[in-house]
C-alpha cells in the first residue's frame, strides 16, 4: 500500500499563504489530487496533476491564488497556496489515482485510492 503524508497546514490570517506537502512512499507514474473538506460540506477537488505530462487543473474557486507542482525524486507534490481567504478554510487531502494519468477532479468519477490523513488549514483573522 502507498502511504501518503500531508504537512504544511495551520492557521493563517486572510491574504497570507501556505504550502502544502504531500510525500509519498512512491509516486509511481500516476495521477495526483488534492482535496478539502470544510465543516458541513462535500469533499471537493482542489487540484490535481495528470502523470503524462503534468498538465494541472484547478478548480475556479482557487484559479489564480494556487500552483500545484510535482518532485518525482522526492516522491512530493506540493499546493502553493495565496492570497487565502476564509473560505479556503479546511482539512487538505493528496490523493493518487493508480488507475489512471488522468486526473480528475471530480472524485466519484476517478480512482483515488490512497489518501493521506489531511492536514487542517484554518484562514481566520
Amino acid at each position: 500500500q502507498v502511504q501518503l503524508v500531508e504537512s504544511g497546514g495551520g492557521l493563517v490570517q486572510p491574504g497570507g499563504s501556505l504550502n502544502l506537502s504531500c510525500t509519498a512512499s512512491t509516486l509511481g507514474y500516476y495521477a495526483v489530487g488534492w482535496f478539502r473538506q470544510a465543516p458541513g460540506k462535500e469533499r471537493e477537488g482542489v487540484s490535481c496533476l495528470d502523470s503524462n505530462d503534468y498538465s494541472s487543473y484547478y478548480t475556479d474557486s482557487v484559479k489564480g491564488r494556487f500552483t500545484m507542482s510535482r518532485d518525482s525524486a522526492r516522491d512530493t507534490v506540493y499546493l502553493q497556496m495565496n492570497s487565502l481567504k476564509p473560505e479556503d478554510t479546511a482539512i487538505y487531502y493528496c490523493a493518487i489515482d493508480f488507475m489512471s494519468v488522468f486526473c480528475t477532479l471530480e472524485e466519484d468519477k476517478g480512482h483515488y485510492e490512497s489518501w493521506g490523513q489531511g492536514t487542517q488549514v484554518t484562514v481566520s483573522s
